[in-house]
């Protein structure tokens, strides 16, 4: 079973204190971080979060942010602010993540809590009033989570809103209105919107099933059934061991010497969770146009040079592995050849020792 990457936000909607932004957080101090964020201990193998821009980014410093550090675990980490009341008022919740390591399996999104959250035991558990942000796992699910708590009970959003899975860094924005209305941007352009009692199920349905209706006695239930004349290809292949692609090769490793490298194996778990996503530019503010200038004034100024310096570092790379293609190719080469320097030497030296005989 796949696990789940979680990072989140620790705040309130309860409170007098208001304000036009009740929580920006950049990471470009680089420094006091760990002072305002506190990792979990609800369990003892919980995966651990790093201060990094990644492997490529537009700027070495403005795009450093958190980012998970360990294979295959989950994750918690929540930063409180200060309560405010969101009455009658717009509330936006905005943040960047990339998923650097193009992940198989993983959620990028984020939750906002109760300003009594136990911050150190947060967990899976612990009740929250907004949850948002992408959730990727294998072909099927690529979707923008946006889950809503209503009188203690949450509701995920009905419609289905895809999210980016490029492997670059992303704007996601999540705009709740006090006329009942919505939005969901991502790189500051509007995918999804509409009406609260629309798009949840918070209220009872306008129109019920007929209590009175019978199923008739020859009904069948079973909506599908499995095709008998179908067989399984000849090429299917489910195998027991896949390639570790996560792994890399050693600085010293020599292919003269050591083989051609290749992944290790590793057991086929479908899919797999892998660190790398970073998460940064936290914001919620009440104040739609600035969370738009603040989207661009971050992840705006840098999305373009991180594509850069990413397709320059596939390049290189590419460079790289050819020019090791070459040199193993060469050395095949030259071990025919003494190879067959060998043998000619041997054959000769047969010869002359029959004609020696004879």
């Amino acid at each position: 079973m796949a696990l789940l990457l979680r990072a989140a936000l620790l705040g309130a909607v309860l409170g007098s204190a208001c304000a036009a932004v009740h929580f920006r957080e950049e990471f470009t101090d680089g420094v006091n971080w760990q002072r305002r964020w506190l990792n979990s201990q609800y369990k003892p193998d919980l995966g651990k979060f790093k201060l990094t821009a990644g492997k490529f980014y537009g700027d070495p410093v403005r795009d450093k942010g958190l980012q998970t550090c360990e294979n295959s675990k989950f994750y918690a980490i929540s930063s409180r602010f200060k309560p405010f009341n969101n009455k009658g008022k717009t509330l936006v919740i905005q943040y960047t993540v990339k998923h650097e390591q193009k992940i198989d399996c993983g959620g990028g999104y984020i939750k906002l809590f109760s300003s009594n959250l136990d911050q150190k035991n947060m967990s899976s558990e612990s009740q929250y009033y907004i949850m948002f942000g992408p959730d990727i796992c294998g072909s099927e699910t690529k979707k923008v989570h946006v889950i809503l708590n209503y009188k203690n009970k949450l509701y995920p959003i009905k419609k289905q809103i895809r999210c980016k899975v490029d492997g670059f860094t992303h704007l996601y924005t999540l705009i709740l209105r006090s006329d009942q209305t919505y939005k969901v941007k991502i790189d500051n352009e509007m995918i999804e919107s509409g009406n609260l009692e629309d798009d949840w199920d918070f209220l009872p349905p306008r129109k019920i099933n007929d209590p009175t209706v019978k199923k008739p006695q020859d009904w069948d239930d079973i909506a599908q059934i499995d095709d008998p004349n179908d067989v399984k290809p000849e090429n299917w292949d489910e195998p027991e061991y896949i390639p570790d692609t996560s792994a890399e090769r050693s600085k010293d490793w020599n292919n003269a010497t050591d083989g051609e490298w290749r992944h290790p194996m590793i057991k086929n778990p479908l899919y797999r969770v892998r660190a790398g996503t970073i998460f940064d530019n936290f914001l919620i503010t009440d104040d739609e146009e600035y969370a738009e200038d603040f989207g661009y004034e971050t992840w705006g100024e840098t999305k373009d040079p991180e594509k850069v310096m990413n397709i320059k570092q596939t390049e290189e790379e590419k460079k790289r592995e050819r020019a090791e293609e070459e040199k193993h190719f060469r050395e095949r080469l030259n071990k025919k050849v003494e190879k067959k320097k060998e043998s000619g030497k041997k054959k000769l030296r047969r010869n002359t020792v029959q004609k020696e005989e004879l």
